[in-house]
C-alpha cells in the first residue's frame, strides 16, 4: 500500500481506508479536518504507463481539473506525495455518497420507464457537458457500474470514474482498457476508434439494462474470463442476433431511441448527444424534460445568431430559478404516492409503535362497522420526535403503505413563495389536494420549519402561514387526512399546534438498541451479495449508530465491493463501521433525553408512553 490508514497527507487529508487497488494506482476514502469524507486515488509515478502521463501530468488528474458539471463527480484538489519507493500524484474528488445504479439494478431488476428516463436524462447531460467541452472529451467507460445515483441530491445520476477520460482517438488507447466493459461497448472502440458515438452507444446500452434488467444482447461474463474472451462472447451475441431487438417495447420513442442509440453500423447512430436527446424528450412533459427542451431551443438561437464559429462552450444545465413563477401562484407542487409497499414489514424494531397504531389507528380506519358501532374516530395527526437519521419520515411512508392510504411527502420549500400570503394560500390548496385524494397521510418533514413558535420574533407572514395551519389542521381527520409531523426540534413547534383536534400524539422515536440495529444489517443487506455476514456481530459494533448510520455503513461497503467485483464480507463490514463516526455525539444524545422528559411532561389528556425498538418476540 502507498498510504497508510491514519496517515495525514499535506496536512489535511486524514486516510480513512483502502477501496481499491492496481499495479500503479490506489483509491482511498479519506476526510478533511471536519471529519467530511472524500474519495482520493493516488498514482506511483515510477509504475504508471507512459500513456497515462503527458508532459509529467497523470491525465485523469489534468483532465479532472477542468471537468465541473452537477451530473458528473466533482474535483476537489490533487497534489504530490513522497516517499520512500518514489513520487506519487494524488486526485481528491466527492466521495461516491450514495447508489451505484448497478447496485438498484441488481436489486430491483429493472426500472419502470419513468425512472430509467430520468436517470438517462441526466447521464446524457453530464456526456453532452464533456462533448462539448473545447477539443471533445470522452467518458470512455460508462455502465451501470459507473453511474452513481448521489444521495446528497436526492438521487441525481453523475457519472463517475474518470480514469478513462480522453480526447477522440483511433489506435491505441491512452488508458488501460482491461477493466472496460466490452457489453457496452461498440464495435468500433472494440477495434481502437473511440469518438462520441462510443460514448452514445455506452449510455444507450446503460438505458437499455435499466428497462429490461440485463445487458444489451442479453450477454453475461463469468469471474474468470479474461478480456478477450468477453469481447468474443459479445461480438458473437451480436453477430448471430443482428440489431438489438426493440419488440418488447411498446413506446415508439423508446424503440427509436435504442434502435439509433444501439445501431451496430456506425454511420445508423446518433451522432451527438443533441440528437438522441431531441428524439428522447419529444412529447414528454415531465420537470426535467422541459428544462432540456427549453435548454435545446436556447441553444439553437444563439446557433442561429451565431458567425459560423464552433460552439466550445461548455454547455449550461443548470436549473432555472424559481423567481420565473407567475405572480398569481398558489398551487403547491407535490407527489401524490399511491398504494402498493410493504409496510411495517419493511421497518426493523419499532414493534411498539407498530402495535399501538395498529391498534388506536389502523384498526378503526379498516374496520368502518367498528368505529361506527362505537362512535369512534381516528386521531387527527402524530408527532414524531428524536434524533435525527432514526427514521421518522421513513415510518410516516410506511404508515401509509400499511394501511393502503395515498402518502404526500412535503418539505418546506415545497410551501416557499416569493409573494405575499403566497405560501398561505399554498398551505389550503396542500390540504385541499389531500382531500381529493384520501384518504391520504400528509407527511410534514422538519415541522418546526413548518409552524415555529408565535413567542418568537416572527413576522407577520410567517406568523399567518402558522394560523393557517391551525386552521387547516382542525379535525382534518374527518377529510380523511392523517397527518404526520417529524422534528428533531419539537420545542421550536407552536404550542397550539400540538393540541387535541390537531396533532393528538406525541411520540418519542428513540436511539435503535442492539436488537433493531440487528434487524436493520439484515434489512439493508437483504438481495446484497454477501458472504460469512454475522448480524449480531456488526449491531454490537455499531453501537450508538442510528438507522441512517446503518444504511450509509452498508451502501458504503457495498460500494467497494462492487468496485472490485468481490462479495460484501464481515471484515469489510466491520471495516467500513471503523471508518465512520456516529452522527449523533453522546453530548447530543443528552440534549434529546432532556427534551423528551420535557415533552413527556406535557399534561395531555391523550398522552402517550415513549415508544422504543423493542423487537422481542413472543413465544
Amino acid at each position: 500500500m502507498i498510504l497508510k490508514e491514519g496517515q495525514i497527507i499535506d496536512n489535511r487529508w486524514h486516510v480513512v481506508y483502502l477501496i481499491k487497488e492496481s499495479p500503479y494506482a490506489e483509491s482511498y476514502r479519506v476526510e478533511d479536518e471536519s471529519g467530511n469524507p472524500y474519495y482520493m486515488k493516488i498514482y506511483r509515478l515510477k509504475n504508471t504507463p507512459e500513456k497515462l502521463i503527458t508532459d509529467g501530468q497523470v491525465n485523469e488528474i489534468a483532465m479532472c481539473r477542468i471537468v465541473n458539471h452537477k451530473n458528473i463527480i466533482s474535483y476537489i484538489a490533487d497534489g504530490t506525495y513522497n516517499d520512500d519507493a518514489g513520487e506519487c500524484r494524488y486526485l481528491v474528488a466527492n466521495y461516491f455518497s450514495g447508489e451505484l445504479l448497478s447496485e438498484m439494478l441488481q436489486r430491483e431488476g429493472k426500472l419502470d420507464k419513468e425512472t430509467a428516463v430520468k436517470i438517462f436524462l441526466e447521464m446524457l447531460q453530464g456526456l453532452q457537458y464533456l462533448h462539448e467541452m473545447p477539443g471533445v472529451l470522452l467518458h470512455n467507460d460508462i455502465n451501470p457500474t459507473n453511474v452513481m445515483l448521489s444521495s446528497k441530491t436526492g438521487g441525481t445520476a453523475e457519472l463517475i470514474d474518470m480514469g478513462h477520460i480522453s480526447n477522440c482517438f483511433m489506435g491505441n488507447a491512452p488508458f488501460d482498457t482491461a477493466d472496460l466493459d466490452p457489453r457496452y461497448a461498440s464495435g468500433q472502440s472494440l477495434m481502437g476508434k473511440y469518438d462520441e458515438r462510443n460514448d452514445i452507444f455506452a449510455a444507450t446500452g446503460v438505458f437499455y439494462a435499466m428497462l429490461t434488467g440485463h445487458a444489451p444482447w442479453d450477454v453475461e461474463f463469468t469471474p474468470e474470463m479474461t478480456r478477450k474472451e468477453k469481447i468474443k462472447l459479445v461480438q458473437k451475441a451480436r453477430s448471430k442476433q443482428g440489431e438489438i431487438n426493440v419488440d418488447e417495447f411498446e413506446d415508439e420513442k423508446i424503440k427509436k431511441v435504442l434502435t439509433n442509440g444501439l445501431a451496430l453500423g456506425y454511420n445508423d447512430r446518433y451522432g451527438s448527444v443533441v440528437e438522441l436527446l431531441s428524439d428522447l424528450i419529444e412529447d414528454d412533459d415531465s420537470e426535467i424534460a422541459q428544462e432540456v427542451r427549453a435548454k435545446l431551443a436556447s441553444r439553437q438561437e444563439e446557433d442561429d445568431l451565431d458567425d459560423g464559429s464552433t460552439f466550445d462552450e461548455p454547455f449550461n444545465w443548470e436549473r432555472p430559478g424559481s423567481a420565473s413563477k407567475q405572480a398569481t401562484e398558489t398551487s403547491v407542487d407535490v407527489e401524490v404516492k399511491r398504494g402498493g409497499g410493504n409496510g411495517f414489514a419493511d421497518i426493523a424494531g419499532m414493534d411498539e409503535l407498530k402495535e399501538m397504531l395498529r391498534k388506536r389507528v389502523i384498526l378503526i380506519l379498516q374496520d368502518k362497522e367498528l368505529a361506527e358501532k362505537y362512535k369512534l374516530t381516528p386521531p387527527n395527526g402524530m408527532l414524531l420526535y428524536g434524533p435525527p437519521g432514526c427514521g421518522k419520515s421513513f415510518f410516516a411512508e410506511k404508515f401509509a403503505e400499511e394501511t393502503g392510504f395515498n402518502f404526500i411527502l412535503v418539505k418546506a420549500s415545497d410551501l416557499g413563495s416569493i409573494y405575499i400570503h403566497g405560501s398561505q394560500g399554498k398551505i389550503a390548496d396542500l390540504f385541499k389536494k389531500a382531500e381529493e385524494n384520501a384518504p391520504s397521510v400528509l407527511c410534514f418533514d422538519e415541522f418546526d420549519a413548518f409552524v415555529p413558535s408565535r413567542s418568537g420574533d416572527l413576522g407577520s407572514n410567517q406568523a399567518g402561514e402558522v394560523n393557517e395551519f391551525l386552521t387547516q389542521l382542525n379535525n382534518c381527520s374527518k377529510r380523511g387526512i392523517f397527518v404526520i409531523a417529524t422534528s428533531n426540534r419539537p420545542d421550536k413547534v407552536d404550542p397550539a399546534v400540538l393540541r387535541t383536534g390537531r396533532i393528538d400524539k406525541q411520540v418519542y422515536v428513540p436511539m435503535p438498541d442492539e436488537t433493531a440495529r440487528k434487524l436493520m444489517f439484515e434489512l439493508y443487506l437483504k438481495d446484497r451479495p454477501c458472504e460469512g455476514i454475522d448480524s449480531e456481530a456488526l449491531a454490537k459494533k455499531a453501537d450508538g449508530y442510528v438507522a441512517s448510520d446503518i444504511a450509509y455503513v452498508v451502501n458504503e461497503a457495498a460500494t467497494i465491493a462492487a468496485f472490485n467485483h468481490e462479495t460484501i464480507t464481515q471484515e469489510l463490514l466491520i471495516k467500513t463501521i471503523e471508518g465512520i463516526k456516529p452522527s449523533i455525539s453522546k453530548d447530543l444524545l443528552k440534549e434529546y433525553e432532556n427534551m423528551r422528559e420535557s415533552m413527556e411532561g406535557i399534561s395531555r389528556t391523550n398522552a402517550l408512553p415513549h415508544v422504543g425498538f423493542n423487537t422481542t418476540q413472543k413465544k
